[in-house]
């Protein structure tokens, strides 16, 4: 036996040590977000990126005579600080015109309603109290309008709130997307305020399977394409994104123009948390622990960063507690009804986009992963489950890495481990 290497692995609300032999170990591969310290406190970055705004006037004078303003903000999925930023926003149009009916949008794409209480965590009492505050709903057409048609092909169809206003803003933050490139800027608009119609023929099995519609990538991206003209459509007029660290803390805060500030928020992330692939037999990821992990449709996303490093016929090791089980019922029923990865694949590139079906993108990419390496998925979850969604189930690291190397079975197999997937871009 060498001596061995003992790496944390979030799992959970727990870190998992797992332990490799230091001859097999090729790289651990970690984000240096967590080693980054801002220079000032959350609410004075905020407040410079404000003051600094790129490619934009302030928010203050965009403000001056527009009655109705729209203020577009993430939902109760995302970790985004909203009760730092939000208020200094409120300020902000305020200041240029005190007299502003100002609306916050809460922007849930295709996700369940927000409750108030999930409203006040976010924001806090005083704004969930004082502001008008309306949860979109991507279903309730009367409250849909059509802004013509996507690069895409697809019918753009958005909240009127983001339409029928003198002026629209919008608050979120930057993090790696394994197929949009990056979350925040645009993203607010589509898939944040969209009709379901809309996310679904932008989330379309022919952009999904472009080699640009990755983890990091905005050029060419057929995804981020779409999104930019959506925000250009709906006249997106200044964003405040920020970059938070594990803590949920903002470390970095850029704001104006949707598309060059975000350009820079992005830039900012790419010099923190993008890593060169290190190619090996044997590749372990996990989606961060909680919340990410609760399930295994989310955890897709996580493999996505062993994908990118894992050889060829090898082996990913996922952690996920997962205990909330498979997370998409359809998601489930395609693997479990379709044994050969190939077709399940020629069945979704053959389906016309407005004929995408929810969550298909989360299917097509879990399969290409599949299609790659084995996945040994270590959660809480019930085996068959796992073994329905053509995985391999564990319930500890001791157990998968010796399942691994029965797998790979070759002595001198080689390891090479991301602790969080969803923090790194790996290229």
């Amino acid at each position: 036996m060498g001596h061995m290497k003992t790496i944390l692995v979030p799992y959970g609300k727990e870190l998992i040590p797992v332990e490799i032999e230091d001859g097999h170990l090729a790289a651990v591969l970690r984000s240096g977000v967590a080693d980054y310290r801002p220079s000032k406190g959350a609410a004075d970055l905020v407040r410079d990126s404000l003051e600094h705004p790129v490619g934009s006037p302030r928010l203050r004078e965009l403000a001056v005579g527009k009655r109705r303003v729209t203020v577009i903000a993430s939902d109760h999925t995302r970790p985004v600080p909203s009760r730092v930023m939000m208020p200094q926003m409120l300020a902000e149009i305020r200041a240029g015109n005190p007299d502003a009916e100002i609306t916050i949008l809460v922007a849930t794409g295709l996700h369940r309603g927000t409750t108030r209480e999930e409203l006040v965590a976010k924001f806090g009492e005083e704004i969930v109290a004082r502001e008008r505050i309306v949860v979109h709903d991507c279903d309730d057409a009367a409250n849909l309008v059509s802004l013509g048609t996507l690069p895409s092909g697809g019918n753009l169809i958005v909240n009127r709130l983001a339409v029928e206003t003198d002026l629209l803003v919008s608050e979120g933050f930057i993090e790696p997307h394994f197929f949009a490139g990056f979350s925040g800027g645009r993203k607010s608009i589509l898939p944040g305020i969209a009709s379901r119609e809309t996310v679904i023929y932008n989330h379309n099995a022919g952009f999904i399977a472009s080699p640009k519609a990755r983890t990091g990538v905005l050029d060419g991206n057929p995804i981020h394409a779409d999104m930019l003209f959506a925000a250009r459509a709906a006249k997106l007029a200044f964003v405040l994104n920020v970059v938070i660290d594990a803590a949920h803390e903002p470390i970095f805060s850029v704001a104006g123009n949707f598309e060059a500030a975000h350009r820079e928020g992005c830039a900012f992330l790419v010099s923190k948390c993008q890593v060169n692939a290190v190619p090996a037999d044997i590749a372990i990821s996990s989606n961060g622990g909680y919340p990410l992990d609760q399930n295994i449709y989310q955890s897709v996303k996580g493999m996505t960063a062993a994908e990118a490093t894992v050889k060829q016929g090898g082996v990913i090791v996922m952690f996920a507690r997962a205990a909330d089980g498979h997370g998409g019922e359809s998601l489930y029923r395609t693997f479990r009804d379709e044994p050969d990865l190939e077709r399940m694949t020629r069945t979704f590139l053959a389906r016309p986009p407005e004929e995408t079906a929810v969550d298909q993108w989360e299917a097509q990419i879990l399969a290409r992963v599949l299609r790659k390496a084995k996945v040994i998925f270590v959660s809480s979850c019930d085996d068959q489950i796992v073994r329905d969604m053509h995985m391999i189930p564990a319930h500890g690291a001791a157990e998968a890495m010796e399942l691994a190397q029965k797998l790979v079975g070759k002595s001198d197999y080689t390891v090479t481990v991301v602790p969080d997937g969803v923090s790194v871009i790996v290229k």
